[in-house]
């Protein structure tokens, strides 16, 4: 209860910054507009806003789970299979020296317009905190229980599952609550740079109308579905590795 009374003042903080800004510069609505015209058009073009929000709710979380599934797996192969290591490590990090704006207008053209490459542009965003998690917490396992685990003769797959697997999940866990966040962005570039429908859509259509209040008011249910996100993983994991 504290921590939600605590967001809403720092909410409420922010939203009175933002009218005091406009009123005392007093700013044009096609520069700046006021919270009130936001939340008035949040309001009235809510069934808009609300059907363009579904194909990007549903890119994120297929994105997201994706991510999460191919990161862990590329985490376990670079840990086990060091020549894959030797290879895959370095294009892991030239691949995230290319900004996602580069990346993103050839997955539209390799994936088309559709749902893929949006999918796809997602997975790339939280590809590498996750595999870079994962693969951190798998070779930092204390050697101590390791050597333990040995003089009692456990084999490899017993000290992946009891030893090194539980030692990783914290780490894991970390990456997974940066891809909750992230995981939303990489959706809106995909529609930024290619879509005939989702709230990057509606933001890229608002702007060439000058209608700045409904971007605001698609920025502003974006900025929602990443925090609703953010604290459902961060709930769950809390709930699912206690010892973290």
């Amino acid at each position: 209860m504290k921590l939600i009374i605590r967001y809403l003042f720092i909410f409420m903080t922010l939203i009175f910054i933002w009218q005091a800004s406009v009123m005392w510069w007093q700013l044009p609505h096609y520069l700046l507009p006021s919270p009130l015209r936001v939340f008035t058009t949040l309001y009235n073009q809510f069934t808009i806003i609300f059907t363009q929000a579904i194909p990007t709710i549903i890119e994120t979380l297929l994105g997201f789970f994706l991510g999460i599934f191919f990161g862990c797996l590329a985490g376990l192969s670079i840990t086990f299979f060091k020549p894959l290591r030797f290879w895959f490590w370095p294009l892991l990090i030239i691949s995230q020296a290319i900004p996602t704006f580069a990346i993103a207008p050839l997955l539209v053209i390799w994936l088309g317009y559709g749902l893929a490459s949006k999918v796809a542009t997602t997975i790339l965003m939280i590809f590498f905190p996750i595999t870079s998690a994962f693969y951190d917490g798998l070779r930092r396992t204390s050697p101590e229980w390791l050597d333990l685990a040995k003089t009692m003769n456990a084999g490899k797959w017993r000290l992946f599952y009891y030893i090194r697997m539980p030692a990783a999940l914290p780490d894991l866990a970390s990456g997974i609550r940066i891809a909750a966040v992230t995981a939303p962005i990489g959706a809106i570039v995909g529609e930024w740079v290619g879509s005939s429908q989702g709230l990057g859509y509606l933001m890229l259509n608002a702007n060439a109308r000058m209608q700045i209040d409904m971007m605001f008011a698609a920025l502003l249910v974006i900025i929602a579905l990443s925090l609703f996100l953010y604290f459902c993983v961060d709930r769950l994991l809390c709930t699912l590795v206690t010892w973290s």
